[in-house]
C-alpha cells in the first residue's frame, strides 16, 4: 500500500515539475512576410535553429501580407518578434507613408536586436521588350509590380522612383502569377531582387519558369543622382540568379532588414541568442544563402545595420551587449540603447 501511495506521489510530483517545466518555455509567434518571400523562407530556417539550441523558448512562424504588418502587429502587442528594415523604421520615425498616424494605436516601441541581410532591389522586364529601356526612367507610365503593397521591397523602389521622378502604374498581382503576368503582356515588369547579396526569393525563381525576363539597370546619371539622394549602389555578377539575365552586371539598391524582438526578450538572452546565430551561422547559410553576409562577418554586419538604423529605432541592450565585446561598437550609441 504504501509503495503503491509512493509511486502515486511521484508521478504526482513529476507531472507537476513537467507543467512547470513547460510553463517556463516562453512562447514566440514571430511575424515574417508571406509564404514563397524570401523573409519566410528565412524566419523558418532561423526558427529551427533556436528552437533546437534555445528550449526555453518556442518560436512559430508567422506569415503575413508584408514586413511592416509585423512591426505594425509588435507594435500593438500581436506578435513578439518581428520582421523590421531600415526603411520601415525611417518610416516609423518620422510618421510618414506606411506609418502615417500609427503612432496613437502603438503600445510598444519597436527595437533593434538582430540585423540579418540586405535586400537588394532592381527591376526586370521581359525580354522581348529589353530594347525599349535603357534607364528606369524609361519605366515612367509602364504597368509595373514592384511588391505586395505592405512590403518595404516595394516603399525601396517607391523611393528611388520619387527621387528620379519616375511615375509608373502599380500593379498589385498573385506572387504565383507574376511570370505569367510579364510573358503575357499583363505587367510590362516586376521588382528584382536578391537577399544578402546571393539568394533569389522563391516567387521570383517560379516567375523564370515562366518567361524570360532581362535585368534593367539606372543609367550612369540616374546612379549618381540615386547616391545624391543618400541610396547605396550595388553591382552584382549576374550568375547570383542562375539564369541569363540578359546583362552583365545588375546594379541594385540594398536596404537592411533584420529579425528583431523587444524588451520581453531579456538582455542575456538575445546577447545568448546572437551567439549562438554566430556559432552556426555556416548551418544557417548552407541551408539558406540569405544568410551569406552574417556567414562572412556576423559582427561586422550588426554594425552596418545599428549604422543605418541608429537613429530610427533604440538598440536592445543585448545586441549592444554583443557588439561590445566583438569590439564593433561606436560609443556614441550609448545613448540609444533601448532602457
Amino acid at each position: 500500500m504504501l509503495k503503491r501511495a509512493l509511486i502515486a506521489f511521484a508521478a504526482v510530483l513529476t507531472a507537476t515539475w513537467g507543467a512547470a517545466a513547460w510553463s517556463q518555455v516562453k512562447e514566440i509567434p514571430w511575424g515574417t512576410s508571406a509564404v514563397g518571400s524570401a523573409g519566410h523562407k528565412a524566419l523558418v530556417v532561423l526558427a529551427e535553429l533556436l528552437n533546437r539550441e534555445m528550449p526555453k523558448y518556442r518560436i512559430t512562424v508567422q506569415p503575413t501580407p508584408g514586413a511592416i504588418v509585423t512591426v505594425k502587429g509588435y507594435a500593438t502587442g500581436q506578435f513578439e518578434g518581428y520582421y523590421g528594415a531600415d526603411i520601415a523604421f525611417y518610416e516609423l520615425r518620422n510618421d510618414t507613408r506606411r506609418f502615417a498616424g500609427f503612432g496613437a494605436s502603438m503600445k510598444r516601441q519597436p527595437v533593434q536586436s538582430f540585423w540579418t541581410y540586405t535586400t537588394d532591389m532592381g527591376m526586370a522586364v521581359q525580354m522581348r521588350d529589353k530594347d525599349k529601356y535603357k534607364s528606369w526612367r524609361d519605366l515612367t507610365g509602364k504597368a509595373l509590380f514592384t511588391g505586395m503593397p505592405p512590403w518595404d521591397t516595394r516603399a525601396q523602389l517607391e523611393r528611388a522612383f520619387d527621387a528620379l521622378g519616375v511615375k509608373y502604374k502599380y500593379r498589385q498581382v498573385d506572387l504565383s502569377a507574376a511570370g505569367s503576368l510579364l510573358q503575357s503582356g499583363g505587367i510590362d515588369g516586376f521588382a528584382l531582387y536578391t537577399t544578402g547579396e546571393s539568394a533569389v526569393p522563391p516567387w521570383i525563381t517560379e516567375a523564370s519558369l515562366a518567361t524570360d525576363w532581362a535585368a534593367v539597370n539606372p543609367s550612369a546619371e540616374e546612379i549618381a543622382a540615386l547616391k545624391k539622394a543618400g541610396f547605396a549602389v550595388l553591382e552584382l555578377k549576374p550568375e547570383i540568379f542562375r539564369r541569363d539575365v540578359h546583362a552583365d552586371k545588375v546594379v541594385l539598391l540594398p536596404f537592411y532588414y533584420g529579425f528583431h524582438v523587444g524588451l520581453e526578450v531579456p538582455e542575456n538572452d538575445v546577447y545568448s541568442m546572437l551567439t549562438i546565430i554566430e556559432k552556426n551561422v555556416a548551418e544557417l547559410a548552407k541551408a539558406d544563402s540569405s544568410f551569406a553576409q552574417i556567414a562572412k562577418d556576423m559582427s561586422g554586419f550588426q554594425r552596418r545595420g545599428v549604422t543605418a538604423a541608429a537613429d530610427l529605432v533604440p538598440i536592445h541592450p543585448g545586441l549592444a551587449k554583443y557588439m561590445r565585446e566583438k569590439g564593433v561598437w561606436d560609443a556614441k550609441w550609448d545613448a540609444r540603447v533601448a532602457k
